[in-house]
């Protein structure tokens, strides 16, 4: 492949090693789409991890619905 005389300098440094890696690991999983939520620091200090925020949002979900007038 024909350099770029026009290119930006290579930003990497020569101590990344990536000889380990595997070439379209997580392909599938970034075809399916990413939701990605940015918690604040106050929120995150209670909720570490994804189950959590996934078992706050159910339950509020569940309470949401038995408040509201079901429509038919």
């Amino acid at each position: 492949m024909k350099p770029n005389s026009d290119s930006e300098p290579d930003e990497m440094r020569d101590e990344y090693d990536f000889s380990g890696g595997v070439r379209g690991k997580f392909y599938k999983e970034y075809m399916q789409g990413t939701n990605v939520v940015l918690l604040d620091a106050d929120v995150a200090e209670v909720f570490h991890d994804s189950e959590a925020v996934n078992q706050a949002l159910r339950t509020l979900i569940t309470i949401t619905r038995n408040r509201l007038p079901q429509t038919p």
